[in-house]
């Protein structure tokens, strides 16, 4: 894909400021849309970066997908992190790296969950309307904690969207995930995860996926031999999931 090629525009959908990038043709109704999350501490535009090389994977992403790359609604100052942004805090046992206790983790809603929630809502609603595209023609994912928020806004939507991606995600709000499910059954969903993750553990990211399994999803799980971060087979996979969201 010629970089050249895309554009790039900075907007604000519903409450979050937004990245859109696409391929298409001025005046252009795409065929499908991909929101994109980044993980905790990240900038807004982080993976913003992710996008041409998913182009270049799968070339008619470019010609009929346009991408949002929404940046979180809290800042990570107070972290030593001017420029990183946040869904919803975490604890701060997990962020002095002294978190252990996952499976009880798990099942709790995170405070600030709900307000991300209604945030990356908006998101959706405002990319419909300006997009006009249904639901069922956007997929949601995202990278560690925008797996999460993602994750549990696809559980939630009033119709089912197009897919949903979990990049290096873990389960959490587990009840509540598990009843939304049931209204999700057969929903694709493309879930990659690293071995040797030290931030989310590997255990975490195949508690998720057998959560959603045993709800009627139907999960791609990519395991990789590496940490937390992002692995090309892995985006290689995602590419030809997005491609596939485009149904014919």
């Amino acid at each position: 894909m010629d970089r050249r090629n895309l554009r790039r525009v900075a907007t604000r959908l519903g409450e979050l400021d937004c990245q859109v990038v696409d391929g298409l043709a001025e005046g252009t109704v795409p065929d499908l849309a991909v929101i994109l999350c980044h993980g905790l501490g990240a900038a807004g535009t982080d993976l913003v970066s992710l996008v041409p090389e998913l182009m270049a994977m799968e070339p008619v992403l470019a010609e009929r997908v346009r991408f949002v790359v929404p940046a979180g609604p809290l800042t990570m100052a107070q972290w030593g992190m001017p420029q990183g942004r946040a869904w919803f805090h975490l604890p701060e046992a997990f962020m002095r790296g002294q978190m252990r206790d996952w499976e009880a983790y798990s099942k709790e809603v995170p405070e600030g969950l709900p307000a991300a929630r209604r945030a990356l809502m908006s998101v959706v609603d405002a990319l419909s309307t300006t997009s006009k595209l249904p639901y069922g023609r956007i997929v949601l994912g995202g990278f560690s904690q925008g797996g999460m928020v993602t994750t549990d806004v696809a559980l939630r939507l009033e119709e089912r969207p197009a897919g949903l991606f979990i990049l290096s995600g873990t389960l959490i709000a587990e009840a509540e995930w598990k009843q939304k499910a049931q209204a999700r059954q057969g929903l694709p969903v493309f879930q990659g995860h690293g071995r040797h993750d030290d931030v989310l553990p590997f255990a975490t990211g195949e508690r998720l996926r057998d959560a959603l399994v045993q709800s009627g999803l139907s999960v791609d799980f990519f395991p990789f031999d590496g940490p937390h971060t992002l692995d090309v087979e892995e985006l290689e996979r995602l590419a030809a999931f997005l491609k596939a969201r485009l149904g014919d």
